[in-house]
């Protein structure tokens, strides 16, 4: 059985490929209102501590090119 994402929940995890520094620290899905999106997220500081900075992006509908890698660039 494959795990399926509730409304309004999601998930982020370590972005092992990360190769600049303007790629993503966190990546993930989440299903918000009933649609998808990609979850980026950075870890900043400020004088009060560290805190994570979030962007959403939807998935698109069409399937992804053929032998095209996992973006990372939003």
């Amino acid at each position: 059985m494959s795990y399926e994402q509730k409304d309004n929940t999601g998930s982020i995890f370590v972005n092992e490929r990360k190769e600049r520094d303007t790629h993503p620290d966190r990546t993930g899905t989440a299903v918000i209102d009933g649609k998808h999106y990609y979850i980026n997220a950075w870890i900043k500081d400020c004088k009060t501590g560290k805190f994570l900075s979030l962007s959403f992006k939807p998935k698109q509908a069409s399937a992804p090119k053929q032998g095209a890698g996992r973006e990372l660039d939003f």
